[in-house]
């Protein structure tokens, strides 16, 4: 008997099983670096950039989504480490994903009034270009060079995730 099971239903299940797996996932950072996709991106409100533009700061790449609990439990850690390293030259960026109805994203954003850019991965081109991106909440940490330099699954340790962007902003720019 195959069971058919909708989409949303599928989500569910999929998130059910990063969540059981994030004390796991989240400390199995990747180190290998690679150059940041040149992909095109367009923000909430409508400006249009290329992930490349983000080349030359310490940049943090937040895939997430409004259904993933673990996500919305660890915006207000990103909005923090945005606060305290943006004045030295950290971006942050936050790619909901491409099942993520952008009226709920934009509820999101409005309704936790989020500092940083935030940008829908509409056609998933961005979550491609990153590996694939399969499980949210991912982050990857880009150095000034554009390189990746950590690729964290589910929600990162945060006290290692500021002593490596405080190691990254320190490193003089090229």
């Amino acid at each position: 008997m195959m069971l058919k099971l909708s989409v949303r239903r599928r989500q569910v299940l999929a998130l059910g099983s990063v969540v059981a797996l994030s004390p796991w996932l989240g400390a199995c950072g990747e180190d290998a670096r690679s150059k940041l996709p040149e992909l095109p991106f367009t923000e909430l409100d409508g400006s249009r950039h290329q992930l490349t533009d983000l080349k030359g700061r310490v940049a943090l790449v937040n895939f997430w989504a409004t259904s993933c609990s673990t996500c919305v439990k660890e915006m207000p850690e990103l909005v923090a480490t945005h606060q305290r390293f943006k004045d030295r030259g950290m971006e942050t960026l936050a790619v909901a994903m491409e099942y993520d109805p952008p009226a709920y994203v934009t509820q999101f954003v409005q309704s936790r009034k989020l500092p940083f850019r935030v940008a829908i991965d509409h056609d998933g081109r961005l979550a491609a270009g990153f590996g694939p991106v399969q499980f949210t909440p991912t982050t990857f940490v880009i150095n000034r060079r554009g390189e990746v330099v950590k690729r964290y699954v589910g929600e990162p340790d945060f006290a290692a995730l500021h002593q490596l962007i405080d190691k990254l902003l320190a490193e003089p720019v090229a």
